[in-house]
């Protein structure tokens, strides 16, 4: 074959092995964009996402939609160049979001538990924030604890070193100046079975002087009605604020939203503080393309929100759930909101 001939065959060859190349060979890295969004007042899969057995709803109208972010894995080089061009989507480490030594399984199995810790703290965040009253539960138990053998999850504290407890923070308020080796009282309630008290020896903890327990108190609702949440298929914490005033809506009479399409995004404790999240710039897009016009935005999340809001889509600040009741009544009522 002639030089030519032979450039020809080279270059063939050499643009089939990058095109193999980019297209099979995978890069260290993972895909960020906007995910599906839910909205919390209305349906899933035919089922209400937020539901009350026991108790009638009240009528909600509007949308209060919860963001997502989506995360695209096993991403080959030329399939992270197109994304990337997109603008749609951006690249971060794999290891962020697949830490080494943990499988896919794991990840999936920690993102599931923390939303439905996240669906608890939104019940409890919503029924508190409606003067609803609070138990605690025994959570956790620490393995060889004080507690270890005596206490089991799910067995409902009402006393602590001769304190009542209503609330999972009163627990180690109770154990305030005691020593470890102490014995200590705690009255506790098995499901239907009697109450029943038990003397624990307290145990010892680095990090503290106080005797230690070995339980992780956990606040749930005491009330005579049960709320289900109808998503299985959504990781992280993020959902709780949106699952929060989803809550308050159907408790209370009014349309909370006033018919409007609101947006939002935060993490939320059983105390109701709102805390800030990951990926708020693709929430926001994901936000305005689902039609809404406001969005609830941590405080925390202020700074980096500001800087890449899309166009249309309005910034309210919030940084406790009666943050975010607030501003939809004042919304509703023409006045002013703080924004980010």
């Amino acid at each position: 074959m002639s030089r030519r001939t032979w450039t020809l065959v080279l270059s063939f060859a050499l643009v089939a092995a990058i095109g193999l190349l980019g297209g099979f060979v995978r890069v260290p890295y993972v895909a960020l964009g906007p995910g599906p969004t839910y909205d919390t007042l209305g349906q899933y899969g035919g089922t209400d996402v937020v539901r009350l057995e026991g108790e009638p709803a009240q009528q909600t109208g509007g949308r209060l939609t919860m963001v997502t972010v989506s995360v695209t894995d096993d991403v080959s080089l030329f399939g992270a160049m197109g994304l990337w061009a997109s603008g749609r989507y951006a690249l971060a480490p794999r290891e962020e979001f697949y830490p080494p030594g943990k499988s896919g399984k794991d990840v999936d199995q920690e993102n599931s538990r923390a939303f439905r810790e996240s669906q608890s703290s939104a019940e409890v965040a919503a029924l508190r924030y409606l003067n609803y009253p609070t138990k605690v539960l025994a959570g956790e138990i620490v393995k060889g604890g004080a507690a270890d053998g005596t206490i089991e999850p799910g067995d409902r504290l009402f006393e602590v070193n001769g304190q009542k407890v209503a609330k999972a923070d009163e627990v180690k308020a109770a154990l305030k100046g005691t020593r470890p080796g102490q014995q200590a009282q705690v009255v506790f309630q098995r499901g239907e079975q009697p109450r029943h008290t038990a003397q624990v020896t307290l145990g010892k903890a680095d990090d503290r002087e106080e005797g230690l327990l070995g339980v992780v108190p956990v606040d749930r609702p005491d009330v005579p009605f049960q709320i289900k949440i109808g998503l299985q298929a959504v990781g992280g914490p993020s959902a709780g604020l949106m699952l929060a005033l989803a809550i308050v809506d159907k408790l209370t009479p009014g349309e909370l939203t006033g018919g409007r399409s609101i947006a939002g995004t935060g993490e939320i404790d059983a105390q109701g503080n709102v805390s800030a999240i990951g990926g708020i710039p693709f929430k926001m897009v994901a936000a305005k393309e689902a039609g809404a016009d406001v969005f609830l935005t941590p405080a925390a999340n202020c700074a980096e929100a500001r800087s890449r809001t899309p166009e249309g889509l309005r910034l309210v600040k919030v940084a406790t759930l009666a943050d975010a009741v607030k501003v939809l009544q004042d919304l509703q009522n023409g006045r002013d909101v703080p924004g980010c």
